[in-house]
This record gives C-alpha cells, structure tokens and sequence, in this order.
C-alpha cells in the first residue's frame, strides 16, 4: 500500500493505557497511525488483501494442520482442514467478489431526498480467538474485518501456542506489522491486548472471560462483538424419525469431539421415545467409530485441564444418579496419556449436575426426558439464551411457530450445525451467548461505521422552515399533526 502524506493525523485514542503499563501500544500506535496516514483504502486494495490471505492460507496449510495436530496431541486432519483452512478459503472467496458492492453508499428508501448511508472502516481492530478452531476462529473475523477496510491485530490463544506461533509467521510473511500484527503470549499478554483502545474488539470465547472483556473495552468506550457458547438444545419432537435425528445430532457433537462452541449441548426428548434414542446413538456411534484408542478421526480433548474438567462433569453425574453410557464397542483400553473421551450418552439427569449447568465442550450427550413438546420449549425458555437452537419436527407450520417463539443466537430445523456454514446469514448470539455478529455482508457490516450524511442542494433546503420567529399558528398546526399521526 502506498502511504501519502496526511494531511493531520487523528491523535491515538488512549484511555487509561499508556506505554510504560502495556507493552502492546507501540504497535496500536504504529497501526493507527498507518490508517490514517494512508486513507480510506479503496475496493482494490481490500481484494488484494483478501487473495494476500488466501494465498497465505494455501501455502501453510499442511503447517497448520499439523500445528494444530501437535497442540491438541491428535485432531483429526481431515476435520482440520475442512472447518479451519477450507472453511476460511470459502468465505475469502465468497467475500472479496462483493466488497465493491457492499461499499457503494446506499440511499434509504424514505425520508428526506439527499439522504445517504456509507460504510466506512473503524479504523484498528483487535481480534481474539479461541482455542477449539484456532485458525478459522481468528482468520473467518479477519476477513470481515479487512473487507471493511480496518488494520487488525490479533491476539491468538495460549492455549494452543503451536497454532499461535504458525499464524504468526503465516501472517507476518504476507502483511506488515502497521496492517495487521499477531501477538503471542500468556494470559497476562491477552489481558493486555483487551485494556488497548482499539476501535473495535472481537472476542470469541468463554462467557465468563466475555464478561471480563467487555468490562476492560469499556473503560475505553470501545464497542464490542463478543461470540461466546452456552448450552445449545436440541429438542426432538415425538413425529420426527429418531434415526435420522441421531445421525444428524452425531455429526454436530462428533465433530472435533464436541469442542465446538454451537455443538448439540443436550437432548430433550419425550420420555416414550428416549430408549429408541439411545439405542440409536449407540449403534451410529459404533458405526463411526468401531475402534476407538487408535482412531485417527478421533479428536483428542485439547489438554489435560479440560480433559480432567469433562471427566469430572461425567463422574459428577455418574454420583448424582445419572446412568451413563460410554461407547466403546471393542471395549479398548486407552492408553494413559491419551486424552480420549469416547462418545458418552448420559439419561436419568437431574438440573443439579454439573453436565446440565456448565457448557460441556466434549464427547457427552445428556438426554433429559419431557412429558410434551411444550414442556421442552419451556424448559428452553427458562435458561440463558443459547448461541444455537437445533429443533427437529416434521411438521413445518409448528416448527415455524417454535422458530418464531424462540430466541436463540441462530437455529437449525431438522439438522444441526449448517446454518455456520451460510455466509448470506449473519453469526452470533444473543444475550448470555453473544453480542454482535460477523460472516459475509455481516461481518462487513459489524466492522464499518455506518455513517448518514445528508446532502442538500445550494437553493433550496427544509431548514428554512425551522427559524423564529414561528408564526403564531405554528403550534396549532403541529399539534394537529400530533393527533393524527398518534390516531
């Protein structure tokens, strides 16, 4: 990119943060100063920084794949390659044809002639991933973030330090510093990176730690888009076929062995049909996965915290009553050291347990039993709401009203997971779950400041009706108009 000269320069936004307390402003500093000096970049330019990050992606993609191999001990490289460089490639490719368009002002449709609406970039914009995906996590809000026109810096998880360091050099070899920046580090680093006065912050992650986020943005007034979890239910009505439920529902909760921020958390199902449910579990699950200690398309639980933190989930409801079921078909032992949890169903739950309380973020399915569909959606109603509602029924019309009558960060009927997948429909959740959206137009939109401005013409302009002095009629004939306009 060119640099002309500015002609001023806006002066760094600092609140709180100076130099000597945050060892991360110098390149803040040196990021909006970039911005600023360079001007509004043009559709070109944020094409051509789309196909720089594309082909970054396609040059390291074996390297990511097995940075992110080494930092879970195993992960399946199929499922890596699909959900976190195919999936990033895609949305590179869908985006960068429609920057232009998405660019142009747009006019409202009513109200005064002359009005306008226009993106325009925020100017820095800070990005911090999550460890479960942690190259499409970080990349998939880059991409809207660069398509609205914003130099970004990026602060990956420690938790996957590997992954970390690998889109550190990826990024570095194809941008400068002053366009977008990667910073390692620990937790101390993160909580840095969260206090700078960014123009915009991106946090995928934990709601508790979202919390946290939004406090430190907002002692410097910046607006945030936070992706967080929760438990997203599925709810499976007693007309809809319990085998196509089941092989649906195992594709969302299989994947990257549940650690998937909308994986199907629990099941609610009527209680006459719950048997036929787990017995069609077991036998998919046997079916995807007749071995289990060897099996390269199973994903290891992430490291030894979170793998203790899922066995204690389990033996927590195995204490309380809950009968639970872990499929391992040849009945294997898994090796010490290898962090494998086999698919585990759990029924007989209670609300007390933990597997009901936290977000699982694993291979455990709990099945709660309910007396009628109506019982389900109340029981859904009464709990923070979810990132994703999956909601299986044959009947259309009722599944349209649950749709309408639910509130949910995003939804599936009759399947689970897709609707990510979807670059025309905006991600992301809604309360407790989430603040803001991203993907495609959205995600364009989630980073652009969205400017009226209204232009009127040298003769003629409505301010000349609104000077004294008033005639003495004046507020006679507007409160006309309030009675009308309140009929």
């Amino acid at each position: 990119m060119s640099t002309p000269e500015p002609i001023s320069i806006r002066p760094p936004r600092l609140v709180e943060v100076t130099e000597s307390s945050n060892t991360l402003l110098p390149i803040l500093e040196k990021q909006r100063l970039a911005f600023n000096r360079h001007g509004i970049l043009s559709a070109h330019e944020r094409v051509e920084a789309l196909e720089k990050l594309a082909k970054a992606l396609s040059e390291y993609s074996d390297r990511l794949v097995q940075a992110v191999q080494a930092d879970f001990g195993h992960r399946s490289p199929h499922e890596t390659i699909a959900s976190e460089v195919l999936a990033a490639l895609g949305e590179i490719s869908f985006t960068k044809g429609k920057i232009k368009g998405w660019m142009k002002p747009k006019k409202p449709p009513f109200g005064l002639p002359g009005g306008e609406l226009m993106y325009q970039p925020k100017g820095v914009v800070g990005i911090m991933g999550a460890w479960n995906y942690p190259v499409m996590l970080v990349i998939s809000p880059l991409v809207g973030v660069l398509a609205a026109g914003n130099h970004a810096m990026i602060k990956p998880p420690d938790v996957t330090p590997r992954t970390s360091d690998m889109l550190k050099e990826m990024l570095g070899k194809y941008f400068d510093e002053s366009y977008v920046a990667v910073v390692t580090g620990d937790v101390q680093a993160a909580i840095q990176f969260s206090e700078l006065p960014f123009d915009h912050l991106m946090y995928t992650g934990n709601t508790e730690i979202g919390r946290r986020i939004m406090i430190a943005a907002a002692k410097n007034l910046t607006p945030v888009t936070l992706e967080m979890g929760g438990k997203s239910p599925t709810i499976i009505t007693d007309n809809f076929p319990i085998d196509k439920a089941v092989t649906r529902i195992l594709m969302g909760k299989s994947i990257n062995s549940g650690q998937t921020c909308i994986a199907p958390d629990y099941v609610l199902i009527h209680k006459s049909k719950q048997q036929e449910f787990v017995n069609e579990w077991i036998k998919a699950v046997s079916h995807r996965y007749p071995s289990v200690a060897n099996n390269q398309d199973i994903t290891w639980i992430v490291n030894d915290r979170h793998f203790k933190r899922v066995q204690a989930i389990i033996d927590d409801a195995r204490a309380k009553g809950g009968h639970v079921i872990q499929i391992n078909p040849k009945d294997e032992q898994i090796a010490e050291g290898k962090r494998i949890i086999p698919q585990t169903i759990i029924t007989n739950v209670t609300d007390d347990m933990r597997v009901m309380k936290e977000e699982i973020f694993g291979p455990v399915l709990p099945v709660k039993s309910v007396e009628s569909n109506e019982e389900a959606l109340a029981y859904v109603k009464a709990r923070p709401r979810p990132l994703a509602l999956y909601y299986f029924d044959a009947d259309k019309k009722r599944a349209r009203r649950v749709m309408n009558d639910t509130i949910a960060g995003g939804a599936c009927v009759n399947d689970t997971v897709l609707h990510l997948g979807n670059f025309h429909m905006p991600f992301g959740g809604s309360g407790d779950s989430g603040v803001g959206a991203y993907h495609g137009f959205y995600g364009f939109a989630e980073f652009s400041h969205k400017k009226s401005v209204q232009y009127q013409s040298v003769w003629f302009s409505p301010s000349s009706f609104l000077k004294g002095p008033y005639p003495q009629k004046a507020y006679a004939w507007m409160q006309r108009a309030v009675r009308f306009l309140g009929r």
